[in-house]
């Protein structure tokens, strides 16, 4: 049987530290034979408190990630490895030299990469922590835009929920897809999710400042008016050449490329919080036809406008 080790730290998400036992746990082969032993550990064997204000008392000490075939680093909240980057003696003594499958759920992934096991490869994490993990582990290959990443013997999840994506997947990888769906059958969850996690993070603020800002400001206002870099120049009272260097200075992107993702933030917002037709929406977000909208949402986020919609309002009709 394949032996499964979940690592608790202390602030570890109380979640995230249930999923592995939930869709790991659960997996049955045709006979109903259990396909994975799950135990849970924390570094002495002692309690550790978690992020929902309770404390739980694993039944194993750290010693069971030796024998582990797959070990399950769940996310941790304000752990100094999230803040610093580091690992201490007793974590880094528990981790060196594992021969183990690691798979970390949301920031769980700050602990692999300070171990040194996420150099040089791809990765995610929660997007709300994308940027402290660049700043951190420069050496990872970091996409924030996926539920998550298969690296043969590292894996890693987004926030929360991603862990049941990334679990699952583990599932069809080692069994199959018909062992996975059974098991997210009797979860009452989705055995496949379209798209990444972009399309749950929040839309960039409001421009507020000097330079360009008020172009931007001004942009925002005009959406579903046919703009182009020349007309943002304009307003900006500078030539195309000068605005356009400024602009790339200010925010990382060309004019065009801040357009469109400030057309596509729109969109999502209208397919959030109304019941406008997906036609009204491309055309109140500047795309024009909602050939052109699902052409741009769909290489943003990774998914159509209906089944945004879905996403977030629900079948209206059920």
């Amino acid at each position: 049987m394949h032996e499964v080790a979940v690592l608790a730290l202390p602030g570890v998400v109380g979640f995230e530290l249930g999923l592995p036992h939930k869709f790991l746990g659960s997996a049955r082969d045709d006979a109903e034979r259990p396909l994975y032993r799950v135990r849970t550990a924390s570094l002495d064997g002692g309690p550790v408190r978690t992020s929902a204000e309770y404390t739980v008392l694993p039944d194993h000490d750290a010693s069971i990630l030796r024998e582990a075939d797959t070990v399950v680093i769940p996310g941790v909240y304000d752990h100094p490895t999230v803040r610093r980057g580091e690992l201490d003696a007793p974590l880094a003594a528990a981790l060196d030299g594992l021969d183990a499958r690691l798979v970390s759920i949301c920031t769980g992934a700050f602990v692999l990469a300070a171990a040194g096991r996420l150099d040089g490869r791809r990765a995610t994490t929660h997007w709300m922590h994308a940027d402290r993990f660049r700043q951190l582990f420069p050496q990872v290959d970091l996409d924030p835009d996926v539920l998550y990443v298969d690296e043969d013997e590292v894996l890693t999840s987004a926030g929360n929920a991603a862990g049941i994506d990334l679990l699952l997947h583990v599932v069809r990888r080692d069994h199959g897809a018909a062992v996975a769906q059974r098991v997210a059958r009797r979860s009452v969850v989705a055995p496949w999710r379209d798209g990444g996690q972009s399309q749950f993070a929040e839309p960039p603020p409001h421009p507020d400042g000097p330079g360009t800002s008020p172009t931007q400001a001004w942009a925002l206002d005009r959406l579903a008016e046919p703009l182009t870099v020349a007309d943002l120049a304009a307003h900006a009272r500078t030539s195309v050449r000068t605005f356009t260097r400024r602009f790339r200075q200010e925010t990382g992107q060309s004019p065009a490329q801040w357009l469109i993702a400030q057309r596509v933030s729109l969109a999502r917002r209208l397919l959030e919080a109304t019941d406008l037709p997906v036609e009204r929406v491309a055309a109140d977000a500047g795309f024009g036809t909602t050939a052109s909208l699902r052409q741009h949402l769909h290489a943003a986020i990774g998914v159509a406008p209906l089944a945004y919609r879905r996403t977030y309002r629900g079948d209206r009709s059920a």
